[in-house]
């Protein structure tokens, strides 16, 4: 898998960080260091260390499904962004507010709720045998960059779900992008 790839696969899993960035920057309007840190860190690493999980779990299963393996790694990507898409065109409602989104078992929550979709991906690239190292380590990197961004962002923008819909459109529609590319480099439409 080519650098452009895993990049690519980052950007994409980044926007739902991205996207509670905005919203934790709107929702605190001043930031400091600390809070900046705290939530790029932690997407960051949960980020990263998702596809290691599903990587691992992958590697238990592979030799029994490699036949098939291009149209499962489709599926698990086609679930993922269809849940991105959902989300971004679903009407979203207001979440109570907490006082401070970087902190405590709310920054947790945040964290494994953003980085579900990348256990699917690692779990997708364990089928397709690839090394997941350089995938992880890209992924939380930018997931961590995305998430400094999105929080500066957040606190010169007013309406983070709008925002928050784009990014999540355009995460969906990259990962879709990314599935269909794996069924081509598998010559499934070869014959079409």
């Amino acid at each position: 898998m080519t650098l452009l790839n895993i990049t690519a696969i980052a950007v994409a899993l980044a926007m739902d960080a991205f996207a509670v960035a905005v919203a934790a920057g709107i929702q605190l309007g001043r930031i400091d260091l600390r809070q900046n840190f705290r939530l790029a860190w932690h997407f960051g690493l949960f980020q990263a260390l998702m596809p290691i999980v599903g990587w691992a779990a992958g590697q238990t299963i592979r030799t029994q499904i490699e036949r098939f393996d291009h149209w499962a790694a489709f599926a698990l990507l086609l679930f993922v962004a269809q849940g991105m898409l959902r989300q971004a065109f679903a009407k979203q409602e207001d979440e109570k507010a907490c006082k401070d989104p970087t902190r405590g078992a709310t920054m947790v929550m945040l964290s494994v709720a953003t980085s579900l979709d990348a256990l699917a991906v690692g779990l997708s690239l364990s089928m397709l045998n690839v090394s997941i190292w350089r995938p992880a380590l890209v992924i939380g990197l930018v997931a961590a960059a995305f998430t400094t961004l999105g929080m500066h962002l957040g606190k010169r923008v007013s309406k983070a779900t709008r925002l928050g819909r784009y990014a999540d459109l355009l995460g969906g529609l990259v990962l879709l992008a990314i599935g269909l590319n794996i069924l081509r480099e598998h010559n499934v439409f070869a014959g079409w």
